[in-house]
């Protein structure tokens, strides 16, 4: 069989079945773009509906390895990723989802057997300082190309091998074509799967739901009957009927959508906001990135067209799309000549939260990729629909089930779930789905429930693991990704391969019985040259290293990037056995791992109170807070230090110093809107030494506040400078240890207040006080205990006229 032969049946099993194919040409860049340009023509490929990701030419749209999230949202005939300079596992795992049924998925790489050897620019991305791109391995490549050669519908052409066929091809070399000789082509494997005919539903439309309460033009525009389904359940997102019902409207809804890729889930979402803003509804949706939400505009508008509806947009994809004029009449609509105001706008997430413009119905789509902390906050609107995939790139639905869904359950919406799983582009089953979950490990999951559940410290064996170790072992692998998916929400395919060819990271692990139970995700840094600090703290990004970064730029340390440490960017437990102290347990291995080998051990993550608690308990402190907030957590970032040698001590200590100098000055200005619970938690981990540089009168008038007629704000700073010593004071060992002398509301009066510096009746309305004087009495309720704590003689003297 010649290459075109190869190439045409590939594509003519993917039209019967409605499948896609992926064709791999293997070789040099320059034999590879030769052998794709004839295969596209023999594979009848319209140019027009085809695109390059790379550098080279094929006569069609061009996009860059950087850019191929243009291709979300759309539909090709064929994608064609060029993988000899660039090959970013995320760029694959974004274009992959664009070939249509019948199409093709092509791949140009460096000969198979050589790939994991050669250095792409992502590569370089991955050497983290001190290392370089010679300290890259290419696991991930060596693995992926295995993935190519073993799973069903993906035909490889070996540009380099001369035309001539070795023992392991499936392929005679008798029937390659004078054409293919010429070229140097070698077809390994055929691609064919020869499925067995199937019985197409194809002809049969789904049917409309008989108690559908959208406009017909809706339940038309769905592919599936999967979409109708959704559709019809986010009805439930309509306002209420007061004609027929006393009540205000449907009460506090939520809908949960959740769907792999490629099924429809951002049409149906767009579907359901035109069917509401058609109603005169006001629609907010939010996604991490716009891009992940354009479909929804998309399929907004266009339903709001087919009503008759003038709408007015802001752009091209737009951002906003506004009802306006009046309806026109169609098919003899009972609406026609009515005003309506109704619109679909986009925020970011950060801003969403909040509610801007106190909207009707509110749709955060691909909500997997958010911080459960900041989905909690779209619960304040009562009409809210979570739109989620389940295995993709863009985030983890697992992780959203576990993490949130307890959450949601407590809340007082009432929830209903429902999901897609018919593909819209393509034929279920199909392979090349299949193998880009296997390939990027979409699909990865931890070890079920059955087989953990009896984990608990003293049972689980702490392992090192190496990327040997985790290829050698595909489950091992699986269970590991598939905790970390579930850590973070924004754990990607570029991840996997970090995870096996960053040299900067390594794995450990809590396993029992087999199977993985908690995993940490380890990174060196520090050991940094001179020269390589010097460029840092003059402004120069440094890949990795986040630590030592911060410290250094930021904070003005030129000396942070002396000490050797590791960083946790990533620790998990299986959900199934929480709370049980497997975490802790496996943070203390750690340590006593590389308690003699480095200096610190560090952690950067969005500040919430349970997170600050968790690892204030297990040993690290406090020595910075970030004073923006995460454009996706919506949190405010906290980087904690755990010393292990005295370099490392010395390293915490100053900097602990410092952050105990400058935090009052943050919460005033730019960490003024922090929550007070997480900053409660954030101060009590600080270890530095507080001073308290009060004068007799600075005493007298705390005193005088707290026992009798002296007001705060004739004189705030030593407030500010008592309040700080509460919360942190570790010089003489008790600090927030003797907490009990507060009570949290009290706590978070001092934060509000003395520490932000927040007006009086914004206090007052926070913390449920009836007034704002009632809310000054409780200040000084607050500041008895402070006083006889650290007062000295003066304000002891101060106390004696109003008690004795």
């Amino acid at each position: 069989m010649d290459v075109s032969g190869v190439v045409t049946g590939l594509r003519a099993e993917a039209r019967r079945t409605n499948e896609r194919r992926l064709l791999v040409v293997a070789g040099e860049r320059d034999a590879c773009y030769e052998v794709a340009d004839r295969t596209l023509d023999a594979a009848d490929v319209d140019r027009e509906a085809t695109t390059l990701v790379g550098t080279g030419s094929l006569g069609c749209e061009r996009v860059g390895a950087k850019r191929a999230d243009r291709l979300l949202g759309t539909t090709r005939e064929c994608v064609v990723l060029d993988c000899h300079a660039d090959f970013r596992p995320n760029a694959m795992g974004r274009v992959v989802g664009a070939v249509d049924g019948g199409g093709l998925f092509v791949l140009l790489t460096p000969p198979l057997d050589e790939w994991p050897d050669r250095r792409t620019d992502f590569d370089r991305t991955l050497a983290v300082p001190p290392a370089d791109a010679d300290d890259v391995t290419g696991h991930f490549r060596r693995r992926f190309a295995e993935t190519l050669r073993a799973h069903p519908g993906i035909a490889i052409l070996d540009v380099d091998s001369g035309g001539q066929s070795d023992e392991e091809s499936d392929v005679n070399a008798d029937e390659q074509s004078d054409a293919d000789a010429d070229l140097g082509v070698r077809v390994e494997r055929d691609g064919l799967t020869h499925p067995a005919p199937r019985v197409s539903t194809a002809d049969e439309p789904p049917e409309r739901p008989a108690d559908r309460t959208f406009p017909d033009a809706a339940y038309d525009a769905c592919l599936t009957g999967d979409q109708m389904t959704v559709v019809r359940e986010l009805e439930v997102l309509r306002p209420g009927d007061d004609s027929e019902s006393d009540d205000d409207g449907p009460g506090e809804t939520a809908v949960v959508v959740e769907a792999d890729r490629g099924r429809g889930k951002s049409s149906a979402a767009g579907i359901a906001a035109g069917s509401l803003a058609a109603e005169g509804d006001d629609v907010l949706v939010t996604a991490p990135e716009y891009r992940s939400s354009r479909e929804v505009f998309v399929r907004a508008e266009a339903l709001l067209e087919t009503l008759g509806y003038e709408v007015e947009t802001d752009r091209d994809p737009p951002r906003e799309i506004r009802v306006a004029g009046e309806r026109e009449g169609k098919r003899g609509d009972e609406r026609a000549g009515e005003q309506d105001g109704g619109r679909v706008r986009f925020e970011t997430p950060t801003d969403a939260a909040d509610l801007p413009g106190n909207p009707d119905a509110v749709f955060v789509d691909e909500a997997a990729a958010l911080s459960v902390r900041l989905l909690e906050r779209f619960l304040a609107a009562e009409r809210v629909a979570f739109t989620t995939t389940i295995h993709g790139y863009e985030g983890a639905g697992r992780g959203f089930s576990v993490r949130f869904r307890d959450r949601l359950a407590e809340s007082d919406h009432e929830v209903l779930e429902t999901r897609l799983d018919e593909p819209i582009r393509y034929a279920a089953g199909d392979p090349v789905e299949v193998w880009a979950f296997r390939a990027l490990l979409l699909d990865a999951r931890p070890p079920v429930e059955e087989v953990v559940r009896d984990a608990d410290p003293s049972s689980v064996e702490y392992r090192a693991l190496s990327p040997a170790d985790l290829l050698a072992d595909e489950t091992l692998l699986r269970e590991v990704f598939g905790l970390l998916v579930l850590a973070h929400y924004r754990t990607e395919p570029d991840d996997l391969a970090r995870l096996l060819d960053a040299p900067n990271l390594t794995v450990r692990a809590l396993c029992f019985e087999g199977h993985v139970v908690g995993v940490a995700l380890l990174a060196r840094e520090g050991n940094l040259s001179a020269g390589v600090r010097e460029h840092m703290y003059e402004g120069g990004r440094v890949r990795g290293n986040m630590l030592p970064d911060v410290l250094t730029s930021q904070l003005r340390d030129e000396r942070a990037g002396i000490p050797e440490g590791m960083r946790v960017m990533r620790i998990a437990t299986h959900h199934a056995v929480r709370s049980r102290g497997l975490g802790s347990r496996l943070l203390a291995d750690v340590r006593a791992e590389f308690e003699s080998e480095l200096d610190w051990l560090g952690v950067g993550y969005g500040a919430t109170p349970e997170l600050l608690r968790f690892w204030r308990e297990n040993g690290y402190c406090a020595v910075q807070l970030s004073t923006t907030r995460n454009d996706t957590s919506g949190e405010y970032s906290a980087l904690m230090l755990d010393p292990l040698s005295p370099a490392g001590r010395d390293l915490h200590d100053r900097h602990a110093r410092w952050f105990a100098s400058r935090v009052a000055s943050m919460l005033a200005d730019p960490l003024r809107d922090a929550d007070p619970d997480v900053m409660r938690e954030l101060l009590r981990s600080v270890e530095a030494p507080v001073t308290l540089d009060l004068s007799e009168w600075d005493w007298r008038t705390v005193a005088s506040s707290a026992y009798g007629p002296g007001l705060y704000d004739a004189a705030p700073r030593p407030f500010r400078r008592v309040a700080l010593k509460h919360f942190v004071d570790s010089d003489d060992g008790g600090g927030v240890a003797e907490s009990d002398a507060l009570s949290a509301r009290e706590e978070r009066l001092l934060v509000l207040k003395v520490l932000q510096g927040r007006p009086w009746l914004d206090v007052a309305d926070e913390l449920g006080f009836h007034s704002a004087g009632q809310c000054m009495r409780a200040l000084g309720d607050a500041y008895e205990p402070l006083v006889d704590r650290y007062g000295d003689e003066a304000a002891s003297e101060e106390k004696r006229r109003y008690v004795e």
